[in-house]
């Protein structure tokens, strides 16, 4: 199975990689070749690639600075995934989009559903479902799966910017009226390996449409701290409190959803597919980082 995957260095093409073994063939596209910007760039180059599964990793994820280029995160989330969907469905191919959880307000006191109403607060999630409902448009057949609070051994992300402060900072201060479920990119890997085979595999109508993919449990921030630095303390790290506050006490450009909470049961009638808790994904997370070499 051939698997092109926009994007050369984020969370989630860096795991395909190292996951897929001998289940797929990951073959990363980014700029130059692959231009989610410039639609000539997109269809030349995946039909060069030959794909049979095209997975549409690239974003853009600057959520703050966002507010402030909202036609720069339009164009490459919401235009850039309609040129890869329309390449997709000239190539034959099965196509995965990845969302995210900001296409909803966080106003409800339940995890989300798939048919939950949309609502996004932001220039971030606003573009990013604008990305759903062109890939919807143009390509039927694709998979849309929403995930959240994504962490890895690689890139930029929580778990890492957390062991950063810890090596210099005895107490952080994390928010805690947040929640949501943190998520391995590891783990998004494994399960997007396993539907891509699956969709080459059956044309059942059921199999596409939006999906919603996170790690089981859930947790506010600053949970998902403490048990970074519990963790870290096995290999020798020293103890770090983590200083409850409030969004209030943090403020940031963009409105942060409240309640990320998004129910993954949908993907496990249909595909089997449930991701571990994130606890356990993350000690092998932090473990991947902190063992010695």
């Amino acid at each position: 199975m051939r698997v092109v995957v926009t994007g050369c260095k984020g969370q989630v093409v860096t795991s395909l990689i190292e996951r897929a073994t001998d289940r797929a063939e990951i073959i990363p596209l980014g700029r130059p070749e692959l231009d989610l910007k410039d639609p000539t760039s997109v269809s030349r180059a995946l039909e060069i690639a030959k794909p049979d599964v095209i997975i549409n990793a690239a974003a853009y994820t600057a959520v703050d600075k966002a507010e402030q280029e909202p036609d720069e995160a339009m164009r490459v989330n919401a235009d850039g995934a309609g040129f890869v969907a329309v390449a997709a469905a000239a190539l034959n191919a099965s196509l995965i989009q990845l969302s995210t959880d900001y296409v909803f307000d966080g106003a409800l006191s339940r995890p989300y559903v798939e048919t939950d109403k949309t609502g996004p607060t932001g220039a971030y999630g606003r573009s990013k479902l604008e990305g759903e409902a062109r890939v919807q448009m143009a390509q039927p057949d694709g998979v849309i799966l929403r995930t959240a609070w994504v962490y890895s051994p690689f890139g930029a992300n929580f778990v890492r910017t957390m062991l950063r402060l810890g090596e210099t900072r005895d107490e952080v201060g994390v928010v805690a009226d947040q929640l949501g479920n943190p998520t391995s990119a590891i783990d998004i890997a494994d399960a997007v390996l396993t539907i891509a085979a699956r969709l080459r595999s059956d044309s059942a109508q059921h199999l596409r449409g939006v999906f919603h993919m996170t790690g089981a449990g859930e947790a506010n921030w600053a949970d998902f701290a403490e048990a970074i630095f519990a963790i870290a303390e096995r290999y020798g790290r020293k103890p770090v409190r983590v200083k409850r506050i409030t969004t209030a006490d943090y403020p940031t450009p963009a409105k942060r959803p409240p309640n990320s909470r998004l129910d993954c049961g949908k993907l496990a009638r249909l595909y089997g597919v449930a991701l571990p808790h994130w606890r356990r994904s993350l000690d092998a997370c932090v473990s991947h980082l902190l063992s010695p070499p």
